[in-house]
């Protein structure tokens, strides 16, 4: 739609431009210009009234509507450029004329004068039953002039008849007649044809190249400015709602969400000077599912081990390692991001969760020895006892981080050569012994419990026990259980 258009427009330009130039080069550089150049010296006027005096063949320059009875003029008007008589006296002198002629010869009854000469003006008369139409004209006009002038003088009639019947001087009514008589005011100049001169060849010739030239730039950036309006609305959170151009300069204006592309960027990449585009967006927030993870990620702030995405069903999934702090924040912001409807955690893993369970796995697998029947440590277990002291205080200061409840179950045990009572008696003792310590070096005791089995439970070799010392140890047993929030229910503790 664009470019026949503009073909059309230049064409036009083109062809005026030349007869223009062609009519201007002309009358610049021939003898007869350089006459009318002398003739407009001497007489006063521009060189371009004498050209186009020259080139006419006739031109309506005045006319008069006059009361038939009274002689007085009813309505008069000028064409541009032409000085104008006093309008009255023109027609009081040709009133005179009229009754000099009908008086000074034998004219029948009805006849009227219907033309006068005078140089280079000539005076048409139309008569009509109540008022006279008389048009001033320079040259040479052709008959059928008249027909319009008829035409004009039985429409003033027709239309005023009323007001020329009452005319009593006043010629306000007659104000509306203006445009009737305005038809009358018709031109005609000669026309020749021209050869152009190789000087207007060559200004064409300049011209048609910068007009090429500056079309083919403007088909360019309007191409350009296409692909980036295509490229804008075609990016998520993005919506134009106005794009035009007006005197060289682009406007484009719409909703944009913050977390959308940068129209800066994208209209670089369309080969388009930002300085030419003014742009205003207003900020929204856009439920397009391309920028739910964008969104997710600049509200969450996930660790660099986390990897968002979400579904067409709004389902943020997140997979990979993530501190404990994180996942529980992470649980209640979710609900606020526009466009998340679900979040969905089964392949996160809470890297505190794990460092508790391997704490927890760790102490499991240490064991403590009493010498024979005593109940006394065996004398190398001073420095297990340090290492399992700090173990489980780092279990229970990273439980209580987690909102975990740790207890920590001392099993103590006895050979199997006893008697089944004794042996219980005696594991219930050792296992004190140990708890004692554990509290007596700093760990809370309502975390710990000593419980004797006697020698119903026996040791595993993956503890590290040999087989001659199965039985004469200590196993020391966390168990971590989960504070689940259940409203009017006490917290659930595993042993």
């Amino acid at each position: 739609m664009l470019l026949p258009g503009i073909r059309k427009a230049v064409a036009a330009a083109i062809s005026e431009m030349t007869q223009s130039l062609n009519q201007t080069l002309d009358h610049s550089f021939s003898t007869k210009s350089l006459k009318w150049r002398l003739e407009a010296l001497r007489t006063g006027k521009s060189f371009a009234e004498i050209v186009l005096l020259h080139s006419l063949l006739y031109r309506v320059e005045q006319v008069f509507l006059i009361h038939r009875e009274s002689g007085l003029v009813l309505q008069h008007i000028v064409a541009p450029e032409v000085t104008a008589q006093d309008a009255d006296m023109v027609s009081g002198m040709l009133t005179a004329i009229r009754n000099f002629v009908q008086d000074s010869f034998n004219v029948h009854k009805g006849d009227s004068l219907d033309a006068l000469r005078f140089g280079e003006l000539a005076l048409w008369i139309e008569q009509g039953s109540q008022a006279i139409l008389a048009g001033v004209i320079r040259g040479n006009a052709p008959k059928e002039l008249r027909l319009v002038f008829q035409d004009t003088l039985n429409k003033i009639h027709l239309q005023k008849g009323s007001a020329i019947s009452a005319f009593d001087g006043d010629a306000t009514p007659f104000a509306e007649t203006q445009q009737d008589l305005e038809a009358c005011l018709q031109a005609q100049y000669e026309s020749k044809p021209q050869k152009p001169s190789p000087v207007l060849w060559i200004v064409v010739g300049a011209i048609a190249v910068a007009l090429g030239t500056w079309i083919g730039f403007s088909i360019r950036d309007h191409l350009r400015w296409a692909n980036y309006l295509e490229k804008l609305n075609a990016q998520p959170g993005i919506v134009v709602t106005k794009a035009e151009k007006q005197w060289g300069k682009y406007f484009v204006s719409g909703l944009r969400d913050p977390l959308a592309a940068d129209p800066i960027k994208i209209m670089k990449a369309a080969h388009i000077n930002p300085k030419t585009v003014k742009s205003q967006w207003k900020p929204y927030v856009s439920l397009e599912p391309a920028l739910f993870a964008n969104r997710a990620k600049q509200l969450l702030q996930p660790p660099k081990t986390v990897s968002l995405q979400v579904d067409e069903n709004g389902v943020l999934s997140a997979t990979g390692v993530a501190p404990h702090q994180w996942i529980v924040e992470t649980r209640k912001r979710v609900q606020f991001i526009p466009g998340i409807n679900q979040f969905q955690e089964k392949n996160l893993l809470d890297q505190d969760l794990r460092k508790l369970q391997l704490s927890k796995e760790q102490i499991e697998k240490q064991t403590l020895q009493f010498t024979g029947i005593e109940l006394q440590l065996a004398p190398n277990q001073s420095n297990r006892i340090q290492n399992l002291v700090q173990a489980i205080k780092k279990l229970l200061d990273s439980a209580k981080s987690l909102n975990k409840d740790v207890r920590v179950t001392i099993i103590g045990r006895a050979n199997v050569k006893g008697e089944a009572k004794t042996n219980l008696t005696l594991s219930q003792a050792r296992a004190n012994v140990v708890l004692d310590t554990l509290v007596s070096n700093g760990v809370n005791r309502t975390n710990l419990e000593a419980v004797g089995v006697g020698s119903t439970e026996s040791l595993n070799s993956k503890f590290g026990v040999q087989k001659s010392e199965i039985n004469r140890g200590i196993a020391v047993s966390p168990v971590i259980s989960f504070r689940i929030a259940i409203a009017n229910k006490p917290n659930s503790r595993t042993r």
